[in-house]
This record gives structure tokens, C-alpha cells and sequence, in this order.
């Protein structure tokens, strides 16, 4: 994926949890089907998608728990904010995923939201819950990491 800024794409938000309680094992990239006053809501950072997931249903994908706070101009216009929203994938991609959802332990996670050309997209990833032990040995990894750079840069 390439970085913020290039050909157009401005970040929205990142799930920061995600890549501390799940390890990730593949992403890839979706369309997200949005109504009119969610992309306005949107462009101003108003959406939470700490506990959302994806779910593959009748050979959709559906995110489900994302919160995306209704438009403040918008009147009968706004939507239920935590409605389940339909992510655009090949029916190659979906199948795929549906077979690594199906091994014990993998869900869907999304990672990140993102406009790329004025088009709403969502980074999935393919993630592996961690055990507690894990996510310890990353944080020390984290601060040892740390403690070198900062005597390296004295």
C-alpha cells in the first residue's frame, strides 16, 4: 500500500487496537458502500470503528460496529450510525476470505479508513487474535526498541 498522500489518498482514521490485540496475517483493500450524509460525516472524522469487524453473509462482506456519527446538517437524511455497511470485493476476494475465516481463530478486522480519489475505502485485515504473553513481549520489544534510539541519538 503506498504511503499517506501519494495519488490522492487522505487517511481517516486508523484502528490502533487492531494491531494491539491481533496479530495480522494479510489485508486487503474494499470499497465501502456509504449514503450520502455518512461520506459527509466522513470527511470531517467523525467515525469510531474500535470494536467493528467483518462478517462474510450470503456471499457478502458486511462490516458491522462501525459508528459513523450522523451529519450535523443533515436532517431526515442520516442513517442509523451503526448500521452494518457492505464492503465491494471480487467474488475471488470473497471467497478467499471466506475460507481463511472459516480456520479456527482468524477474523476480519478492519485496519484503516481512507478516501483514494474521492472514494471511500477500508484496509481488512486478516487477523489472528494474541494471547496476553504476546502482546507483553511486543510492548517490551516496543521500549527496548526506544531506549536504543535514544542512546544512539546521543
Amino acid at each position: 500500500m503506498k504511503a499517506s498522500g501519494e495519488s490522492g489518498e487522505k487517511v481517516i482514521a486508523t484502528n490502533r487496537k487492531a494491531r494491539h490485540e491481533y496479530t495480522v496475517l494479510e489485508t486487503l483493500e474494499a470499497g465501502i458502500v456509504l449514503k450520502g450524509t455518512e461520506v459527509k460525516s466522513l470527511r470531517i472524522g467523525n467515525v469510531n470503528f474500535g470494536d467493528a469487524y467483518a462478517t462474510v453473509k450470503n456471499g457478502e462482506v458486511l462490516l458491522q460496529g462501525m459508528h459513523i456519527s450522523p451529519y450535523e446538517q443533515g436532517s431526515y437524511t442520516n442513517v442509523d450510525p451503526i448500521r452494518d455497511r457492505k464492503l465491494l470485493l471480487h467474488k475471488t476476494e470473497i471467497r478467499k476470505l471466506l475460507s481463511r475465516t472459516a480456520e479456527k481463530g482468524l477474523t476480519l478486522i478492519p485496519l484503516q479508513l481512507y478516501f483514494r480519489k474521492s472514494v471511500a475505502k477500508v484496509l481488512i485485515g486478516i487477523c489472528k487474535g494474541k494471547k496476553a504473553y504476546d502482546k507483553r513481549h511486543d510492548i517490551a520489544k516496543r521500549d527496548a526498541e526506544r531506549d536504543i534510539r535514544r542512546n544512539y541519538a546521543r
